[in-house]
This record gives C-alpha cells, structure tokens and sequence, in this order.
C-alpha cells in the first residue's frame, strides 16, 4: 500500500498503542502461570496478534472481556506441534524456550524478513540447558524439544536481549536452578522490563550487573492484573513530529517507564525542541533545532525517529549504535541512508557504528520505501512534514506490525 503524505504542522493531543513489548512479555508470564491473568489496555497490532497465536497455541485459554482486556488461564498443554510467530523478532526468542519447556516437539515458523535475521544465540545454550534441537543453519524454521533443565550456561548478548528475555521468563518454570552467565549485555533497558514483568507475577530471579542471572526453579507465576503502559517506541515517533513540526502531548507514557525508548526525551532536549514531562504524558513543542550527538546503542529501535529528528536539525547531527541495526526488520542503517538521500538530506554510515546526518531542506515530489518496516515506515511520514511537498511512501501498511492507526492518527492532528 502507498501512503502520500503532505507537508504541514500538527497540533494536539494523541494516545499511542500500548507497548508491545510489555504485551508480549505479560502474555508469555500468563501462559506460565496456572492462575488467572487479566491483561489491560491492551491494543492489538500484528506482533502482539502473534504472541496471542503463540500462548494459545501453547496451551492457553483467552478471553475478551472488552475491546482492551484479556482474561487468561494459563498452562503449558500444547493443542499444536507448529508456533506462527508472524515477523515478531521478540515472540521467536522469547517463546522458543518457553516452549522447550514442553515434553514434544515444537516448531517455531515465521515469515517475511524474520526468516533472514539470525537466530544461532540461542542453539547452543539451549542444547547445554537439555533441550533437542534442529535448526536451519540459524534461521526459521527451528524445532525444539524439551524439557528445559536448567543448571548452568553462557550466552552472547551481543547481538539481541530478546533471548535472554525467553531464557528468564522461561528458566523459573524448569526442574532445576539455573545461573545464566550473559556476555556483551546490549539493550539493558529491556532486560528491566523483563524483571519487573517478572516480578509482578511473583517470579524471583536475581542479577549482577548484567552479567549474571541466578534463577531458581521450580517456580509459580502468581494471578496477577496488568495494565499494559504506553509503547514509547511509537510515542518517539510523535514526539519528534511534535519538536519539528508543531506541537504534541503524548499521553499514557510516564518518564518512570523501564522502556529504553524514553531516551528520546534526552535526545529532544539536545536538539533544542521543548519538552515538559507530565505524571502520564509528554509534550513537545517545535524550536529552531541544531545539531546532536546521541548514543543508540541500548535503544536501536529510536533510529529511525532520531534520522528524522536529525533531518530537521541544522547541523551535522552523530548518532552512535548503528551496529544494533543490521538484523531489524530490515538493515536500518542502509534503509535511512537510502531513503534520506532521496529526501535530499545526507547520511553518512561509512564510519564504524557511527551515522552522521546533516540537517537541511526536506525535498517533497518523491516516492520513498519502508523496505517493509514500519518504523521506517512512521519515520518517513514524520520526516514529510517538513517536505516542499508531498512524499509518498511504499509499503506503508508495514505498521500494522506495531502501530495500525499510525497514518489515521498523524491526519487527527494535523492543523
């Protein structure tokens, strides 16, 4: 689908989805526990769709009780042999181990660009922790078998915390206590949603540093109610359209989150825009913006909102990170550096882990692509605000996969 977006400034007030990140983890915890769950303020886009798939498929019964809530009864009874994880990088690693907790086979399958993003952290540490598996030289589709055993395992954070996340969500359910011993921890912020989304089912697990993580097992995941907060990752994407083109109030997101993303916050205030934070909402506000330096690295996913940030920004703007973008949806560096220049605005990536983006006029009468990514998606339309005129963008139905009325709502807000 190709969306046209024209140039103009916004004005108001807009609510993104909830963060699909919390979603996602609070739905795996449901499954494991066999008490009732009730999730909250729920919305679901297309990677929480698949970790809905993934819990039922596993043995979960769910219910809607309104058009935002979810009442679960969990328990680990697969009614299939086959997990659809959709595009959902995070729904793979995190419901492969929960589902070599099992006795039988499971297979893990995706589609699209998921099945070319690398998924070989988590061969070895599964087989040393007991479980059979067969993989496609590191890539969809895997099949696992279990049970998890627990014990004692090193695995590389390098390139993603997402598996970890799967290993500490899954380890409290296995037989027997388990020390997890994490090199080159990325993303940490993450790891913290993790534990609080732990914690607030009743599952202890215990770190150092990153490095270290004692899980005991044999655990239960209590009843709990969750009310799932804002995703900051879309909020980042109003934000900056707020700082470059207008005004906007984000509700539903609080300073206080664990999500990595509230670091655009930091990046606004260097940028020069306004911003004034709120119990539950942020406001920003457009002033003439100059150029920033900001380190992505524990936040990769603020990439595409930062080159538009930076394309509005006079000056030479540095971005650090760029290495955690590779194995996205698409290889993000190369997708802004690509775009931005038809857009007329410079992106340099030939640096180590660098991209360099000199500000300047926005150029309006061309057709862009998301390469099938829906942040690049969201980052391109923010970006055509500022254009001499319209731009069009290929492929914007990819944020369906995390943010369905993005382009409905960017419309309501628009003076």
């Amino acid at each position: 689908m190709d969306k046209t977006v024209p140039p103009g400034r916004v004005k108001g007030t807009l609510t993104p989805p909830c963060s699909k990140s919390y979603a996602q983890r609070a739905l795996a915890a449901a499954l494991l526990s066999e008490e009732p769950t009730v999730l909250r303020n729920l919305e679901f886009c297309d990677d929480t769709r698949s970790a809905m798939h993934c819990i039922e498929t596993l043995g979960a019964r769910v219910e809607q009780v309104d058009p935002t809530s979810l009442s679960i009864k969990g328990g680990l009874h697969p009614r299939g042999n086959t997990l659809e994880v959709g595009e959902s990088g995070l729904a793979t690693r995190l419901f492969t181990p929960i589902a070599s907790l099992c006795h039988a086979p499971i297979r893990i399958v995706g589609r699209g660009t998921l099945l070319s993003r690398p998924m070989t952290m988590m061969l070895e540490p599964l087989r040393q922790l007991g479980v059979e598996v067969r993989d496609n030289g590191g890539f969809l589709p895997l099949e696992v078998c279990g049970p998890i055993h627990g014990g004692e395992v090193e695995v590389d954070g390098s390139v993603s915390s997402q598996f970890i996340t799967g290993l500490l969500l899954a380890l409290p359910r296995a037989q027997h206590d388990t020390t997890l011993h994490v090199r080159d921890a990325v993303s940490t912020p993450y790891l913290d949603m993790t534990l609080d989304t732990a914690a607030r089912f009743g599952v202890e697990i215990n770190q150092r540093d990153y490095s270290e993580f004692y899980i005991p097992g044999n655990q239960r995941f209590a009843a709990t109610y969750f009310s799932i907060e804002g995703d900051w990752s879309a909020a980042a994407m109003l934000l900056v359209a707020g700082a470059t083109a207008g005004e906007l109030t984000v509700r539903n997101v609080s300073m206080l989150s664990k999500q990595a993303d509230t670091a655009i916050c930091t990046a606004l205030v260097r940028a020069g825009a306004a911003v004034i934070n709120d119990a539950d909402s942020v406001t920003v506000s457009h002033r003439p913006l100059h150029a920033f330096e900001f380190d992505a690295t524990n936040c990769p996913d603020l990439f595409p909102a930062l080159a538009a940030l930076a394309a509005a920004a006079e000056g030479e703007s540095i971005l650090r990170g760029t290495s955690r973008l590779e194995y996205k949806e698409c290889n993000r560096a190369e997708a802004i550096c690509e775009e931005y220049a038809k857009l007329g605005i410079e992106v340099d990536i030939s640096e180590e882990d660098v991209m360099r983006i000199r500000g300047g006029a926005i150029r309006g009468g061309v057709r862009t692509r998301s390469h099938g990514d829906h942040r690049m998606a969201m980052s391109l339309a923010v970006a055509a605000l500022r254009a001499d005129g319209e731009v069009t963008i290929e492929g914007a139905e990819s944020v369906a996969k995390s943010y369905p009325t993005f382009f409905e709502d960017l419309a309501l807000v628009r003076e």
